[in-house]
């Protein structure tokens, strides 16, 4: 087998990954579907595509049969500077667009809004017409570094504002216009990603060592959480799925670990009791303290392998009279091929306990289908 490539996208609020393989000299995607609604443990829907190369970007409009592709290269057909609107019922693609310079990120929303990200330049988009309706210059953007809230309200887009320090501009793109500036680290972003409402916005830079979650529509930091004591990378990001119960934030990183964040009003409590002890103390120790609120889990993942997670589900348990808390079911896909998912249990006394409940060799089972 060939290289593979590891993409995601969500599917209302389940994980939708997709592995981009080559084997037997034809080209095929997989995607990996939630298995509750379909009543199966993993389903994958696989169709061929005429042009055999590679993938640098698959987006998919949720649970739609809409895809956003943008090549690798390997052939004009599928050129980095070239997206591809496809079908998968039809197999058929629908509508192309043609830019100057190489694609490096593609987002959709329940709003109907494609952005494209170039190096220098986003384009917001009308999907339905395809008409542009906004062209904001950036800051070089090699990595395709943004953010975009999923749902059809508070439709915000982040992208880096700064290429030496962690700023971050906030754009609203149904006004089309610029909503903020959030200087948030001292070192250049590598993360970040909003929450299912849009109302605040998680960060990391390339430090790794302090996550923070900033609430968009005043521009201010509400909590920060430190990752760790060493630098790491932080690869992925990911917000519970909805605000009805309390609202948790995911990390992975190149340690390997998973990391798990406690968000809500009991918290925020919390940090606002500690703000007198804050103000006598420089920033680096005050974020130490929130490490009560913060539960990890070691060696999930090989350290340095990529890695992509994802809050599948958040649900209120009540496990005996009296005893209340919630239930996180967490998807985490790497870049060697592994799906796993994994369990959080926390009490409303903040004792946590995880369990893996699955894992699949996706690139084995790609392999041994006879399809």
């Amino acid at each position: 087998m060939g290289s593979s490539f590891l993409m995601h996208g969500l599917v209302d609020c389940a994980l939708k990954e997709v592995i981009f393989f080559k084997s037997r000299g034809r080209q095929a995607l997989r995607f990996l579907i939630d298995a509750v609604r379909h009543q199966q443990l993993i389903q994958y829907i696989s169709f061929s595509l005429m042009a055999v190369g590679a993938f640098n970007i698959v987006e998919m409009l949720f649970s739609t049969n809409l895809l956003a592709i943008v090549g690798a290269g390997e052939q004009p057909s599928l050129s980095p500077r070239k997206l591809c609107l496809f079908n998968t019922l039809t197999g058929s693609a629908l509508r192309e667009l043609n830019f100057l310079t190489s694609i490096v990120a593609v987002r959709l929303n329940r709003k109907r809004l494609l952005i494209v990200v170039l190096r220098d330049k986003t384009y917001i988009y009308d999907l339905n017409s395809l008409v542009i309706l906004e062209t904001i210059d950036t800051v070089p953007n090699n990595k395709g570094l943004c953010a975009f809230s999923p749902g059809s309200e508070s439709c915000y887009l982040a992208l880096p504002a700064s290429t030496t320090k962690g700023s971050v501009l906030i754009y609203n793109t149904v006004a089309l216009q610029s909503v903020c500036q959030i200087d948030a680290h001292r070192s250049p972003l590598v993360a970040m990603i909003f929450s299912s409402s849009g109302t605040y916005l998680a960060t990391a830079s390339q430090q790794g060592t302090i996550i923070r979650v900033h609430l968009v529509s005043q521009a201010t930091e509400s909590y920060s959480f430190r990752r760790g004591t060493y630098p790491s990378t932080i690869y992925s990001l990911s917000f519970g799925p909805c605000a009805d119960v309390p609202e948790v934030l995911v990390a992975t990183s190149s340690s390997g670990s998973l990391h798990a964040f406690l968000l809500g009003p009991a918290i925020k409590q919390r940090l606002e009791r500690k703000l007198v002890i804050g103000s006598l103390i420089p920033d680096t120790l005050s974020d130490a303290f929130d490490h009560a609120y913060h539960h990890i889990l070691h060696n999930v993942v090989p350290a340095c392998v990529k890695s992509h997670v994802r809050i599948h589900s958040i649900d209120n348990i009540s496990s005996a009279p009296g005893v209340s808390g919630f239930r996180a079911s967490i998807f985490i896909i790497t870049r060697n091929g592994y799906f796993r998912e994994y369990s959080l249990n926390v009490t409303k006394s903040n004792e946590c306990s995880w369990s893996l409940e699955r894992e699949v060799n996706l690139l084995d089972t790609v392999s041994n289908d006879p399809n």
